[in-house]
């Protein structure tokens, strides 16, 4: 893989609580990173349910390596949010990180 492989612009971002001063919190999402990645899309499916029509697809994310990525994040690009479904994987001794993700669409 070439430098010039990392042809997409993502933002890497992790689940904050912000507390609602009566107990309780909300959930909100915070940019950690924006990095360049090498996206390819593994899989799409279509479904009907409740008269709709949604969609899902999967996509990898390859990225420079990083330490701070987990599985309980996000990642956005553009407009588009897709929840990374699995631990990130190390590739080429540390050298690249392989994110996978799922975007649902509808």
């Amino acid at each position: 893989m070439f430098a010039g492989d990392l042809n997409k612009r993502i933002t890497i971002e992790a689940p904050t609580r912000i507390s609602d001063g009566m107990g309780g919190y909300t959930e909100s999402f915070t940019a950690i990173a924006t990095v360049w990645a090498k996206k390819t899309t593994h899989r799409s499916d279509e479904a009907v349910q409740a008269m709709a029509t949604t969609g899902t697809a999967i996509h990898n994310f390859r990225i420079r390596y990083r330490t701070d990525v987990k599985s309980s994040w996000r990642i956005k690009e553009g407009n588009a949010y897709m929840a990374i479904i699995g631990p990130p994987i190390e590739v080429e001794r540390r050298k690249w990180l392989d994110i996978t993700a799922k975007e649902a669409t509808g």
